[in-house]
């Protein structure tokens, strides 16, 4: 059987190389049909490639080499893998009957009978099915990226130099296009969130025990966006040239952060989904993106982002909008604040909102009144249900 090419597939028109981030798999290994064998990481996703069929791999290319779409970065043996299950199905009768006699060798290579450790070893390489996909990075994995990301300093160095990755190197440019190509403003408000806890804490059990997942924050924040932006489509326009897009449908991307960067995957029409069913999108797709798996078109169209930046403790901040999209939300910490309600001072969990905003599309009382919608739906989300 000839040996199978293994190449750098098509990732989309505008990727044209990458760099091949780790391999999987060692030189020489016995691999399995769709057996993940490389992370290939470019200016856009990390994404992994799998074994078209079982076989002994040979690798053409290192670890942290930049490699082209379509180039041969290794080739499977298909015949190698044939000959270890060859080698099993001649063994299997000493296996089923240990005390029979040893099965005398052919006359063209009278060899010893393989050891009973090396037949196990054989049968976990051919017969084992691939391992189901793990919701979470194994352990190993992450630590292995967070060393890629944090090598220990040698002694006694005062400085480390270390290239920028692909994606790195585009979120960079994305962020600096950003606030030099729009007019970037920000406007903020605060949200007591007191009455979605109450609803969190009512419902949470009944909402797992049907759902199988928690119901987060989160779903109750874009149910809060699509409301605001078909009151104020201005935040939901973006600038093509000399030309005003006019967005009509509510996809919202949610950022992510991973081990390799920001992403913002984008959960589709979500004017038509209810809680549960945004809660499960947001789960899968931040998933693929932490496991490497996340897609072009996951990442592409949305018109809105929604960045979380309380989960890492921060009180307030200055999101910076996601090209070509008009605006952005950033969320922040949960925090127990005294505030005046009634003429009187109570203690309430306040979240503090920033809408930045391209202020050659929005003008700041479109953005006021879309801040103050969200603000609204959130503090009350009886309105979410009654579309006021």
């Amino acid at each position: 059987m000839p040996n199978l090419d293994v190449k750098i597939p098509p990732m989309g028109e505008s990727i044209t190389s990458g760099i091949l981030a780790k391999w999987q798999v060692k030189d020489g290994d016995i691999v399995k049909k769709d057996q993940t064998l490389f992370e290939l990481e470019t200016d856009k996703i990390t994404s992994e490639s799998t074994a078209e069929t079982a076989g002994k791999i040979t690798l053409k290319v290192a670890a942290g080499d930049e490699v082209k779409i379509g180039q041969v970065v290794a080739t499977i043996d298909p015949s190698a893998a044939a000959d270890a299950a060859a080698q099993i199905s001649d063994l299997k009768p000493q296996i089923a009957d240990p005390g029979a006699p040893p099965a005398k060798p052919k006359a063209k290579d009278a060899e010893p009978a393989t050891p009973k450790s090396q037949i196990s070893e054989l049968k976990s390489q051919i017969k084992a099915p691939p391992a189901p996909p793990s919701p979470t990075p194994p352990i190993a994995q992450i630590s292995d990226l967070k060393s890629q990301i944090n090598k220990p300093v040698p002694d006694g160095a005062r400085q480390t130099r270390r290239k920028l990755t692909p994606l790195r190197q585009r979120i960079a440019e994305r962020l600096v296009a950003a606030q030099h190509e729009g007019a970037m403003l920000t406007t903020f408000n605060e949200v007591d969130m007191s009455a979605i806890m109450a609803i969190r804490a009512k419902y949470q059990d009944d909402f797992v025990k049907k759902n199988g997942l928690k119901l987060g924050f989160m779903s109750f924040f874009v149910k809060a966006v699509v409301q605001a932006l078909k009151e104020v489509p201005a935040v939901n326009a973006q600038l093509d040239g000399d030309t005003l897009v006019e967005n009509h449908f509510y996809d919202i991307g949610v950022a992510v952060s991973t081990e390799r960067g920001l992403m913002v995957p984008v959960i589709r029409d979500c004017a038509t989904l209810g809680m549960a069913a945004i809660e499960k999108a947001i789960a899968g797709l931040a998933a693929k993106a932490r496991d490497g798996k996340i897609t072009l078109t996951d990442l592409e169209g949305g018109v809105f982002t929604i960045t979380n930046g309380g989960i890492f403790g921060s009180l307030l901040s200055t999101p910076i909008i996601n090209p070509p999209q008009s605006a952005i939300l950033g969320m922040h910490t949960i925090q127990e604040r005294p505030v005046a309600i009634n003429g009187q001072v109570v203690i309430r969990p306040m979240m503090y909102v920033a809408l930045s905003y391209d202020h050659r599309i929005v003008d700041g009382r479109e953005a006021v009144t879309f801040l103050v919608k969200v603000k609204q739906a959130l503090e009350d989300p009886a309105r979410l249900l009654l579309g006021v």
